[in-house]
């Protein structure tokens, strides 16, 4: 990605895949949809709250140097392995407390 309008237009993309309003935004992210619509539309964002859309819509952030591509995803990787050491998955859910980490910065971004 280049620039803002690229990576708005994949988080749109992405919210229509999950079949999310942009007012559901705000259950997901506790962002208004306004708030919302505002990123969407190409504006300028602090990277916590890009931080907090990218988890609302099941997206995760890559960095990677100039000319390279990201490597192809490793979750399948990463749950063959957990199978293999016989890791399910409920023992690999979320702590409670990653939800002040996400929404606790009361930020108001």
């Amino acid at each position: 990605m280049k620039n803002i309008d690229e990576i708005a237009a994949l988080f749109i993309e992405q919210r229509k895949k999950l079949g999310i309003e942009q007012k559901d935004m705000y259950m997901r992210i506790g962002m208004k949809q306004q708030q919302y619509q505002r990123i969407e539309a190409g504006n300028d964002v602090k990277l916590s709250t890009l931080l907090r859309v990218l988890e609302g819509l099941d997206l995760e952030l890559s960095i990677v140097p100039k000319g390279r591509k990201a490597a192809p995803s490793s979750v399948e990787t990463v749950a063959d392995s957990q199978s293999t050491l016989g890791i399910g998955k409920n023992e690999l859910a979320d702590d409670s407390d990653d939800l002040d980490f996400w929404f606790g910065s009361g930020d108001g971004a």
